[in-house]
């Protein structure tokens, strides 16, 4: 991994953290991965020491400051900004093969709803999942519609 994608790694995990999408101890992986690729910071050598107890007692006070030091964006919880960086990273995994095109866009609608106007292409597709065999479309168009909307998000 390139130090370049290893910083988009985490900050994308810092964005699904605050949103509840992944776990302290995630994060805490996700620094440990960080310095291999060659990230180093004061602040991100003590995140990659957290123990899976200590991760979700330390990764909120040191997660912004790690951020901070790489130069990196921590959005605040529940920002307009910090749901659409979570979006992203949401696109981002599904293109990466870590979840279906249905699995994506049920989880930006349970989490957004039509609310969020970035995702509401994607709210949309979840409702059309659900009416497939009222239509005449099937799940691999719907599928590729979510991964343009996925590509869209995060080409």
């Amino acid at each position: 991994m390139t130090t370049q994608a290893a910083a988009l790694a985490l900050q994308d995990h810092a964005a699904l953290w605050s949103m509840g999408e992944v776990r302290a101890a995630d994060v805490v992986t996700c620094a440990c991965d960080a310095l291999v690729a060659g990230l180093d910071s004061p602040a991100l050598r003590m995140l990659a020491a957290c123990t899976r107890a200590e991760a979700d007692y330390d990764v909120p006070d040191l997660l912004p400051q790690v951020l901070d030091e790489l130069g990196l964006t921590f959005h605040p919880v529940g920002s307009l900004a910090g749901q659409e960086a979570v979006a992203r990273a949401l696109a981002a995994r599904m293109l990466a093969g870590e979840m279906t095109p249905r699995e994506l866009a049920f989880r930006i609608h349970q989490r957004f709803g039509h609310e969020l106007p970035l995702t509401e292409q994607l709210a949309s597709l979840d409702d059309e999942y659900d009416v497939l065999a009222y239509g005449d479309r099937t799940v691999a168009q719907v599928d590729a519609d979510v991964r343009a909307e996925a590509l869209r998000l995060h080409p």
